[in-house]
């Protein structure tokens, strides 16, 4: 049985980027006023995806768009969700995540993955065949070099001999790393390397994962007693009035569905199963949450609390919001959720 939610819940905001209907710079310039919100409102960190060729991700380089929150922000912890290493030369993965460091002062939270869109990779020559084992070569290496000294590596996909790393991350002994999965197979991988979790999908799925990641936890006396972050990802729209977040919600998801969809529908390929394909099966699957601060907050919670997870990660700019609108659900969940 899980354990009672506390009072208070850490979260952190999730960003697609994805495409406004408005002018690429001005909504650059809106996020990071969101993002200097999301500081001073005490969330914990700021998570960016990584998409490619596609209006559902505008922010195609994360760590770039991250090195201009980490100049707008203090205290605010931020990393790629995931960062999609099958794109990146390892080693250049590293300098990059290195650099991010620094320049944020410590405030990496690395997530790392294959990604989700098949498609995207190909348009850079990685085929599906190829992906796994690339991945996990370019993983090894990149988790290598945070050690230090010099890099040597033989693979399949890779060969380096004697680097020398100049640099290294400003934590010790290396950022936080992260597993975004609906898996309970990479659920457990990510367990007996304490890595943090984030997870989508209705509450009851979700608890298949999260149980899978407790059952393989370290449970060496000597491991750190910090616990590993397990999050749940919702997209979250709050106002004064249920209708008005309903109605505010309903046109962004449709905004945000209409980019998801834009490269299938472009191949002429079928779209995920478990997407939502109306705004009534998103709130029907549990990833959209709106209404009130009131109702919110306890439908949120019910989640967690089945979900047997400890971290909301909340995506509240979305589709055609307004900055207005999110900032609102921002200060909601702030007063609603952090700290009450």
């Amino acid at each position: 049985m899980n354990k009672a939610l506390p009072s208070k819940i850490t979260c952190g905001i999730f960003d697609h980027l994805d495409e406004d209907g408005g002018d690429v710079a001005r909504q650059y310039a809106n996020r990071l006023v969101l993002a200097e919100a999301y500081d001073r409102l005490g969330f914990y960190a700021y998570h960016m995806a990584e998409h490619h060729c596609t209006p559902h991700g505008r922010g195609p380089s994360p760590n770039l768009f991250l090195s201009s929150v980490a100049q707008r922000t203090r205290q605010l912890r931020l990393g790629p969700l995931v960062m999609l290493l099958n794109l990146y030369h390892p080693l250049r993965a590293f300098e990059e995540v290195c650099m991010l460091d620094h320049l944020s002062a410590g405030r990496v939270e690395l997530g790392l993955g294959r990604g989700s869109a098949p498609i995207e990779w190909g348009y850079f020559g990685i085929t599906a065949d190829v992906a796994p084992g690339r991945y996990e070569e370019a993983c090894e290496i990149l988790m290598s070099a945070m050690k230090g000294g010099t890099l040597s590596y033989k693979g399949q996909y890779f060969e380096l001999n004697g680097v020398p790393l100049t640099l290294g991350p400003h934590q010790r002994p290396y950022p936080s790393t992260w597993v975004a999965t609906n898996r309970p197979e990479t659920a457990a991988w990510a367990a007996t390397r304490r890595a943090n979790l984030a997870c989508l999908g209705p509450s009851s799925a979700v608890q298949k994962i999260t149980d899978a990641f407790r059952a393989h936890q370290d449970s060496d006396p000597k491991a750190s007693d910090e616990q590993p972050f397990l999050g749940l990802l919702r997209m979250i729209v709050i106002a004064s009035s249920d209708a008005d977040a309903y109605w505010l919600a309903a046109s962004a998801y449709e905004r945000w569905l209409e980019s998801f969809k834009f490269l299938y529908e472009l191949n002429a390929i079928p779209t995920p199963p478990n997407l939502p394909l109306s705004f009534e099966g998103a709130l029907e699957s549990e990833l959209c949450v709106v209404g009130t601060p009131s109702s919110v907050r306890q439908t949120l919670r019910n989640h967690m609390e089945e979900a047997g997870t400890n971290y909301l990660l909340c995506q509240i700019a979305f589709g055609n919001l307004s900055i207005d609108a999110s900032l609102y659900t921002a200060a909601a969940i702030q007063s609603e959720i952090m700290t009450s």
